[in-house]
């Protein structure tokens, strides 16, 4: 342990790369444990809340460049942008994202410090744990936001039991998976002058990591019933079009041809259609000048929603992606939205939803008036920026003689725990239309793993519609009913799951984490009010 104090900074720099592999693919979580806990050991022992924040940066910077990697693979498809620049965004976005383990490591020495604790004891865990939390929370909004990979993502559903995400959500799934690496580096320990006796701090060590094993595995916490519901038959698309290939002109018939390929109907009963975001590069809408409508199926809205009708039974219904422009009173182009359109069989648009969780830098080019000049440009082709939409919302649908109820997340926004559902209009499930081929090989499985979060936090199942995998339908519980891998061509035939009735957590959102986040930090700080009652 001397040498890795010595050498703190290059040992938490690797050591949070390492935390990062317990994330899919790699899935090696038992090194996420070990690295949060070494974590844990260098910090308590820190000379200062600002070494603190300095060792929790510098394991930070290493866990976001190896979990983001994925980031510089989108560069290799704009052709405006040298391929070189997609690392240089993914060490500067570790930059600022360290940021926030930093700020989790400062608060935990601060509490630490105010209860006389200069080692890894009880409390010092409580409040690491309870800082973690607020610190993945806060993540996930300040300055829009960044949530991808919350340190519970990395762990396997048997340790991260579905009624403990219903009760607590990601975040505080994640602040006890930290709890649960400080109790064990606590249990390996020896004893030492501030606790020489091991049988006596044995006890409420011992108690603590019962008390997790019980919250994991325990299978009535705040467990809820299944909603019987009407059999929804899906046909999910996955075409296997590469991003090289999705803006390459002259490629929108071949694009398409894969699309109808996989979308016709094995039989005459009524389905839900369901395709990737940005599925289709032509309008749908009327209205557009007619410049808006050139190189499409008929030169016009009626002709390309005909086309598409043609892939349908009578009572199906469609939801592709597809983008929706936005014209000025002189009729120019100012700016577009990322959108679901819902059609019927017969060509008639039912229903729009606008994506409202934009991804900077990607849909739109943040400071332009700074970055613009300098040769930066954002990642999806073209120079209008998109426009956000109102936020979640849920799309009611006539099918097959009754309504349904869809939740609308494109993509990016499915990461964003507790903001996932119009929770005054609650779904019958969340479509997550998604373009995953910008992101390589490990970007898609992190994506998948965090849909499945929220399929469990708010007892939904959740469609993904992807262009090159991972699709796949996710029951309430989190688990994969049936999907389609990377790289694979082909079609998801299958019954919508049934929808539980309403968890804790998608009653309450985050302030169930936040909640327990303040109830760790008040654990941490309880031998502070039991000195000042003795004095």
């Amino acid at each position: 342990m001397a040498k890795i104090e010595q050498h703190r900074g290059l040992v938490l720099l690797v050591s949070g790369g390492v935390s990062a592999t317990g994330f899919a693919p790699l899935s090696l979580w038992p090194l996420t444990l070990i690295s949060l806990a070494l974590l844990m050991h260098l910090v308590a022992k820190a000379e200062s809340g600002k070494r603190a924040f300095l060792l929790g940066w510098i394991f930070g910077v290493g866990h976001f460049c190896i979990g983001n990697n994925w980031i510089a693979t989108a560069f290799t498809y704009q052709a405006a942008m040298p391929a070189w620049l997609g690392w240089i965004a993914v060490f500067l976005l570790a930059l600022y994202l360290a940021v926030y383990p930093a700020l989790a490591c400062w608060g935990a020495w601060r509490l630490a410090k105010a209860v006389g604790s200069k080692a890894v004891t009880l409390p010092f865990i409580f409040a690491f744990a309870g800082c973690w939390i607020v610190a993945e929370w806060l993540r996930s909004w300040v300055f829009t936001g960044f949530a991808w990979n919350p340190v519970s993502a990395a762990f396997p559903a048997q340790m991260l039991e579905p009624p403990l995400i219903r009760l607590v959500g990601t975040y505080g799934a994640s602040g006890i998976m930290v709890a649960v690496a400080g109790v064990a580096l606590l249990l390996l320990s020896s004893p030492t002058k501030s606790s020489p006796d091991w049988r006596a701090a044995f006890a409420p060590k011992l108690a603590l990591l019962a008390l997790a094993i019980v919250l994991f595995t325990s299978g009535w916490i705040g467990s809820t019933s299944t909603i019987p519901a009407k059999t929804t038959r899906l046909t999910i698309v996955q075409p296997n079009i590469s991003q090289i290939d999705k803006y390459a002109p002259g490629y929108e018939a071949v694009n398409f041809s894969r699309l109808a390929q996989h979308s016709q109907p094995e039989n005459t009963a009524p389905r839900l259609l369901l395709w990737p975001e940005a599925a289709i590069p032509w309008r749908l809408e009327d209205g557009y000048p007619a410049r808006a409508y050139q190189f499409q199926p008929g030169e016009s809205a009626e002709g390309t929603r005909l086309l598409l009708a043609g892939l349908m039974n009578r009572g199906d219904v469609l939801l592709t992606g597809v983008d929706r422009l936005e014209f000025d009173q002189n009729r120019q182009l100012v700016g577009a939205r990322n959108s679901v359109t819902a059609m019927d069989g017969a060509g008639k648009l039912l229903a729009h939803y606008d994506k409202a969780h934009l991804v900077p830098y990607g849909e739109y080019l943040a400071l332009r008036w700074l970055l613009e000049p300098l040769g930066a440009t954002r990642l999806v082709p073209g120079t209008i920026d998109f426009w956000p939409g109102p936020g979640p919302r849920t799309l009611t649908l006539p099918f097959d003689g009754r309504r349904i109820k869809v939740g609308m997340q494109i993509c990016y926004e499915m990461i964003f725990s507790g903001q996932v559902t119009d929770r005054a209009n609650r779904p019958d499930f969340i479509f997550n239309p998604s373009n995953d081929a910008w992101f390589g090989s490990w970007g898609p499985p992190q994506h998948l793993a965090q849909a499945r979060l929220r399929a469990i936090e708010e007892g939904l199942p959740v469609v993904r519609s992807t262009p090159t995998g991972i699709s796949a339908v996710i029951d309430a519980d989190g688990r994969i009913v049936k999907y389609l891998p990377l790289g694979k061509a082909g079609r998801i035939d299958a019954t919508l799951p049934e929808a539980r009735e309403p968890t804790l957590f998608a009653r309450f959102g985050n302030a169930l984490p936040i909640g327990l986040a303040a109830l760790f930090i008040a654990f941490a700080l309880m031998p502070l009010a039991r000195h000042r009652t003795s004095r």
